[in-house]
């Protein structure tokens, strides 16, 4: 099966509902969402599923109402975030922080359990809006001008909660023995 642009698979699935062409985008996208939502909640597996399968559930009923404007990868990160936030907000009703109990079950399960545990605990430092400027860049890749787009923050803004960010980061990793 030849591979199609992003536009051209979501025009197929906006005019024609082809859910094949979404399939396609769903498999393109689904580590980069899945890993966004790991990060977010500090490594919270199965919470990270649910939230990314309600993103793709999202984008596949308002596909329609995507304009082309940005790429639909920023796009589908939008989405993703505010999923996490709406997610974020019922919580903050029932508790105050996200708990890391995903820490101690990924410890069993995988072999790079203390460097992960390590980078989770430090993510856990940050503010929400921190760590999401924080990953959006240094885990996925996205420039500043994206992250604004998918975040809604002004650029300047994000340029300010990656700094304090990093340095929370820094100041945390060195505390914990990462000071080469």
């Amino acid at each position: 099966m030849p591979e199609f642009s992003d536009i051209a698979l979501v025009t197929q699935v906006a005019v024609f509902h082809n859910r094949r062409a979404f399939d396609q985008l769903v498999r393109k996208y689904q580590s980069p969402v899945r890993r966004f939502f790991l990060n977010q909640t500090l490594g919270d597996e199965q919470l990270s599923d649910d939230l990314a399968q309600e993103t793709f559930i999202k984008a596949y009923t308002s596909i329609a109402k995507f304009k082309g404007i940005s790429s639909f990868s920023t796009w589908l990160f939008r989405i993703a975030y505010n999923v996490f936030y709406d997610e974020m907000r019922c919580r903050k009703h029932t508790t105050d922080d996200i708990d890391t109990p995903a820490i101690a079950r990924m410890a069993s399960t995988t072999g790079d359990a203390g460097l992960k545990m390590d980078v989770y605990s430090a993510l856990s430092q940050l503010k929400d809006v921190e760590r999401t400027c924080i990953t959006l860049q240094l885990i996925d890749g996205y420039p500043i001008d994206k992250i604004s787009e998918i975040t809604g923050i002004p650029e300047n803004t994000v340029k300010s909660h990656l700094r304090r960010g990093k340095e929370k980061l820094t100041d945390y990793l060195k505390e914990n023995g990462y000071d080469r």
